[in-house]
């Protein structure tokens, strides 16, 4: 478990490592060449834990599929004293198909043993929540879900707007959506049962446009339907064309006024 510079979370914890891309959102992931980087260090611990999760097939740095179970990872969170927000597996997804039942258990005890801390858990494969939890569930003997787990899907475009759906699902104390990168706008996105929406164009090289209206209109729908909006960043696009300090454009002074919106939900 690390410090982080996202907003939105104080650590990361990365108990699996490695990922799969799965929809356009996936296109220009900074993990991807983060575990390329971290399979070549000098630090022979590093490169083990990362060893196999990336390649490069034409030239261009891909996921192989492979995910890494990190058992010596699992009590991280036991050892930080002051309660975190905490960002759970950013190099990874907890609900990818190569990541066991009872290894999702497994992470399920620590943050049941850990209620100080706040974890955010975000997938692309919310359809897989709701199944594997109603086993994780049993295993741990819980009647409701823990209140201290936060639950998110990642929406990029109107296309992928059913991933909210099967959030809903889900068994969560809150529910978000992180609409990062945003790649167009969601007219069809239904608020109903999420109480958090995550905001933000993308901030990388090759970084595709963000209008500014798709997250202005989003705002504007959490605030009449009682949802936390956080606006993370406007991306590199929208802060190279606007002359912003910051590249990713995140720094909220630069933006409209009425954008700058960052919330957390109440259950923080």
């Amino acid at each position: 478990m690390t410090d982080t510079t996202i907003e939105w979370a104080t650590k990361t914890w990365n108990p699996t490592l490695g990922c799969t891309r799965v929809s356009p959102g996936c296109d220009n992931c900074y993990a991807i060449p983060e575990a390329w980087r971290h399979m070549h260090a000098s630090n022979p611990k590093v490169a083990a834990a990362y060893a196999g999760t990336a390649h490069k097939v034409d030239g261009r740095t891909d996921w192989t599929g492979r995910i890494n179970l990190l058992d010596g990872r699992l009590d991280q969170p036991k050892h930080w004293r002051k309660p975190e927000r905490i960002f759970v597996n950013s190099m990874s997804d907890v609900f990818a198909a190569r990541v066991p039942v009872d290894y999702v258990t497994k992470i399920w005890r620590t943050m049941q043993d850990t209620p100080r801390h706040t974890y955010q858990i975000l997938t692309k494969r919310p359809e897989r929540v709701a199944r594997v939890l109603d086993k994780v569930h049993a295993e741990l003997g819980l009647t409701q879900p823990l209140a201290n787990v936060w639950l998110g899907t990642s929406i990029e475009s109107d296309e992928y707007v059913r991933r909210a759906d099967a959030l809903r699902q889900a068994p969560a104390a809150v529910r978000f959506i992180s609409a990062e990168p945003l790649l167009g706008p969601l007219p069809s996105l239904d608020l109903q049962r999420i109480d958090w929406v995550i905001l933000g164009g993308e901030s990388k090289s090759g970084a595709r446009p963000l209008e500014v209206d798709w997250i202005r209109d989003v705002v504007d729908r959490c605030r009449t339907s009682g949802v936390t909006p956080f606006v993370k960043q406007l991306g590199t696009v929208w802060a190279k064309a606007n002359g912003a300090a910051d590249k990713k454009g995140g720094e909220p002074d630069d933006w409209p006024e009425d954008l700058r919106v960052r919330e957390f939900p109440a259950a923080a």
